[in-house]
Parts: C-alpha cells; sequence; structure tokens
C-alpha cells in the first residue's frame, strides 16, 4: 500500500474551497421551504429567493476556486495525483450535488405536483456529474494541455443551474412579490428547468466536443475571433446583468449539440462517432 508522504497546502486550500462552498451551497438551500409551504408574502418571499441566489452564487464562487487551484499547483509546481483525486471528490459535491438539490427547492410548483419525478431528474444529474468526472480522470493525463472536453464540463452544467437562481430572485419584488408579468416566467421557468437539466445530464456523459475555455482563452497567442467572442461576453455582463451568467451558461451547452449537428450535415462528421 503506497503511503502519502506530503501534500502542496496552498493548491489543496484552494480545492478544498470549492468543497466548503458546494457544502454550503446545499445548506443555504436547506433553508428554503418545502414546496407546500412556500411563502405568498412579499418580505418572505423575497428572503426565499435570497437563500436561492446566495446557493446559486456560491456555487459559482466554487467554480472560481476550481479554475484556480491547477493554476496555482502548476505556478508552485506541485501539480500531484492527490490534488487531481482531490479536485474531482470535491467537484462532485459542489458541481454535482449541490445544483441537483438546488433544482428540487428552484422549482416548488413542479416538486408538488411530481415529487418523484424532480428527485429522479436532481439524482440524474447528480450521478451524471460524476461518471463524467470519473470518465475524465481516467481519460485525460495532462489537463494543462487539452484545448476540448469530451462532453459538458460539470461546472458548467452546475452553472446552468445556478444561472437561473440569480435570474428567479431578480423576478422578486420587494412590495408586489412575483410581479403579474413575472408571474408566468416564473412558472414557465420551473417547468422548463426540469427538462433542461436531464439535457444537461446527458450532454455531460456524452462525447460531444466543448472548447477548454480557459486553455483556450489564456494559454498562448489567440486569433482575433477569440477576442472578438471575449468582449462580447464581457458586454453581455455589463448590459443584461443579473440574466447574463445563465444566458452564457445555456449557450454554452446548446453549443454543443448544436455544433455536432452542424458538422453531420455539412459532412464534417461521420454518424458513426459515438455520441455516447
Amino acid at each position: 500500500m503506497k503511503r502519502l508522504r506530503a501534500i502542496a497546502v496552498l493548491p489543496t486550500l484552494f480545492t478544498l474551497g470549492n468543497l466548503v462552498c458546494g457544502f454550503f451551497a446545499i445548506v443555504v438551500a436547506s433553508r428554503v421551504p418545502a414546496p407546500a409551504d412556500w411563502p405568498t408574502e412579499p418580505a418572505a418571499l423575497m428572503k426565499t429567493m435570497g437563500d436561492l441566489m446566495q446557493s446559486g452564487w456560491l456555487i459559482f464562487i466554487a467554480m472560481l476556486f476550481d479554475g484556480l487551484d491547477g493554476h496555482v499547483a502548476r505556478l508552485s509546481r506541485t501539480s500531484s495525483d492527490f490534488g487531481a483525486e482531490l479536485d474531482s471528490l470535491c467537484d462532485v459535491v459542489s458541481f454535482g450535488v449541490a445544483p441537483a438539490f438546488l433544482l428540487v427547492k428552484m422549482c416548488p410548483q413542479f416538486a408538488y405536483l411530481h415529487r418523484e419525478a424532480v428527485w429522479i431528474i436532481a439524482a440524474t444529474f447528480a450521478a451524471c456529474a460524476a461518471l463524467r468526472l470519473a470518465r475524465f480522470n481516467v481519460e485525460t493525463s495532462d489537463e494543462d494541455e487539452h484545448l476540448y472536453f469530451s462532453g459538458l464540463p460539470s461546472p458548467a452544467a452546475a452553472g446552468t443551474i445556478a444561472g437561473f437562481a440569480v435570474v428567479f430572485y431578480t423576478l422578486v419584488d420587494p412590495v408586489e412579490g412575483v410581479p403579474g408579468h413575472a408571474t408566468k416566467v416564473h412558472s414557465v421557468l420551473q417547468t422548463v428547468l426540469p427538462i433542461f437539466a436531464v439535457l444537461v445530464a446527458l450532454l455531460m456523459v456524452s462525447r460531444i466536443r466543448y472548447p477548454h475555455v480557459m486553455n483556450q482563452v489564456f494559454r498562448g497567442h489567440r486569433s482575433f475571433s477569440h477576442i472578438v467572442k471575449l468582449v462580447f461576453a464581457v458586454l453581455a455582463v455589463m448590459l443584461i446583468r443579473g440574466y447574463a451568467l445563465p444566458l452564457m451558461f445555456c449557450v454554452f451547452a446548446l453549443s454543443g449539440p448544436v455544433r455536432y449537428a452542424w458538422d453531420l450535415v455539412h459532412h464534417r462528421r461521420t454518424q458513426e462517432e459515438p455520441i455516447f
């Protein structure tokens, strides 16, 4: 049996920061009442939506820690198998279990009408995230060198769920609660989100290629098109603010199957290539 002699402290702290944020995302989401007990009074509803938003932002902060730990390890020359394994274990919590639990809490109407279905969808999301991370560990030799992912990365999948939590908060008015026009949007999102979560879960375990954004943007010289995309992303965040994060993550998630279908139509890809 091998015995671990030493660990790199700084990268490990960043990785554990990822785990802690994922854990607290679950804790904060657990404050949200059960579907039958959802508040209708504006102040109480505002607090409930605030808890959902905080949980979503904690998942985004976990992504920040997840993105930094590898770079810190590389800069300090302390990359190790231990760090890679710990990173995946933490990712299962932050980008598998936490967004799955948040999904259940975000859809009270759907959960009230289809209680078993929403839990099955959430469990499927968490399971697909775990499978995605395990496959990544087996198939990837050097994370810092590759420019594409096979399947939707689990942080991006979690971002699609967490982003909607931020949107839900923007629909609430401290005086009116959920205004008339926002009520319809809120109801539609509660129905669409579980269905979209199933699609995102399947994309995680698919073989559809997705760009490694961090490596493509920040490593080496980039083409003019990369700069244009980055500028548009920054402008989107500045202009539409609360809606920017879910929109960008949803576009990224859907870009994979759209590009796959485009390549099939234009014969850039053979139908024999597996999707899963």
